[in-house]
Formats: C-alpha cells, sequence, structure tokens
C-alpha cells in the first residue's frame, strides 16, 4: 500500500475548538447546566462530580486557567465513559500544551501557527525555532516545530523535534502519532505501528491513529504473505 493510503494529519490542534466547546456551554439552557467553577479548587472537585455537565465545565475551566500540572486529571479523562467528556478532555489538553506562561512566547506561538496554516514553512520555522531558543523548557514550541518540519518533508529534523518533545512531555499524544506519520513517510513500517500503537495507549480516541494500524497490520500482513 502507498504511503498516501495512510489517515495523514498534522500533529497538533488549534486552540480554536475548546473556545467554541466553552461557547456552547455558554449557550445552553441555563437550568441544563450548573455554575462555572469559580476557581481552580472547585474545578478540580469538579471533575469528579456524576454529572456530566459539571465535569464539562470544570475541563473547560481548567483549559482556559489551568497548568501543566492539571494535565494528568484531563488525562485520566480520556478514559471517562462519556464520549463529549473525553473529547472536551482532548481538546482542553492541547489547551494545556499550548500555553508557555510567558505573554511574549504565547504571542509568537500564535503567528507561528497562522504562517504555518498559510503554508509560510520558512517564516514559522523561524518563528517556532526563536521560541525554542527563548524557552526550551516549552514542550510545545518543539511540538509545533516539529510539524512544520513535517510539513515541509523533512522528517528527519521533524524526528529529532518529537524526541525534545518527548523528554519534556512523554504523554504528548501529538507527537507519538506524530512519530507514526513520519516513519510510514519513511516505509519503515514496523517503526511506524509501534509509535501509533503508543500514541493510543495514551488517548484511546484518536480515530485517526486507529485506522493507521489498521492499515499497517493490513500491509504488513500482506508482505508476510508474499514471502511465504
Amino acid at each position: 500500500m502507498a504511503a498516501s493510503g495512510f489517515a495523514f494529519m498534522r500533529f497538533s490542534l488549534s486552540n480554536s475548538r475548546i473556545v467554541l466547546l466553552a461557547s456552547a456551554l455558554t449557550l445552553a439552557a441555563p437550568a441544563a447546566f450548573p455554575e462555572p467553577p469559580k476557581g481552580r479548587a472547585e474545578a478540580l472537585a469538579a471533575l469528579a462530580a456524576s454529572e456530566t455537565t459539571a465535569r464539562l465545565e470544570a475541563i473547560v475551566w481548567l483549559a482556559n486557567h489551568g497548568g501543566m500540572a492539571d494535565a494528568p486529571r484531563l488525562d485520566a479523562l480520556l478514559r471517562d465513559d462519556n464520549a463529549l467528556v473525553r473529547d472536551y478532555a482532548e481538546q482542553g489538553l492541547w489547551a494545556l500544551w499550548s500555553r508557555s506562561g510567558d505573554a511574549a512566547i504565547d504571542r509568537l506561538m500564535a503567528r507561528g501557527v497562522e504562517e504555518m496554516e498559510a503554508q509560510h514553512y520558512k517564516a514559522a520555522l523561524a518563528t517556532f525555532g526563536e521560541i525554542v531558543r527563548r524557552k526550551p523548557e516549552f514542550a510545545e514550541g518543539w511540538n509545533k516545530r516539529a510539524t512544520v518540519y513535517y510539513l515541509a518533508g523533512e522528517y528527519r529534523k521533524s524526528i529529532a523535534d518529537c524526541a525534545e518533545v518527548l523528554k519534556r512531555n512523554p504523554r504528548h499524544f501529538g507527537a507519538l502519532s506524530g512519530l507514526g506519520l513520519i516513519y510510514a513517510r519513511l516505509a519503515r513500517y514496523d517503526e511506524a505501528l509501534a509509535w501509533f500503537r503508543k500514541a493510543l495507549d495514551m488517548n484511546p480516541n484518536m480515530l485517526g491513529v486507529e485506522i493507521n494500524i489498521k492499515s499497517i497490520e493490513r500491509l504488513l500482513a500482506e508482505k508476510r504473505g508474499k514471502q511465504i
């Protein structure tokens, strides 16, 4: 199967979706939703609420106001019984990962994302390069640059940046799935399969990753059949 048969996707998502999720809660009928948390302690407590809407409100609060210390709590919700809660938790993690805690760096991140989405890869690489130079501990700066390198076809450099992401955030399912995409592009399918499985282990809700795993498994089975 040609590489183009895989469900290729970008490593990272925009923060805009968590804003839309928050708007959806705000526009819902007031009687249907609890009061939003007034602070971090209330939000963390609400994550364990039996009511789905309370968990959703808590996730949105943490997505907009929380920090990396809150990521393990959202990680746990990737396995929640409710599909909507799982989706909110995934978007909430992207929001947490994308905030550096430095307003100047966050402005550079926004500029770099715009450049990447406009396919101005040279400019985006320069912007994300400045971010990793100024704040090397910020994992998402490396992840965004890895994404641009991937889109520009510079796979070796993308692999190197993914490794930097995982040093700082070992549960970054975006970087894990990104490595799967790269190795699939390089036709190194056993390695691609291993990385996709690691990504799905971290976040079992990634449909594109599931599709890629099944595609590679079929490809490898076909190859083994031809060798017999």
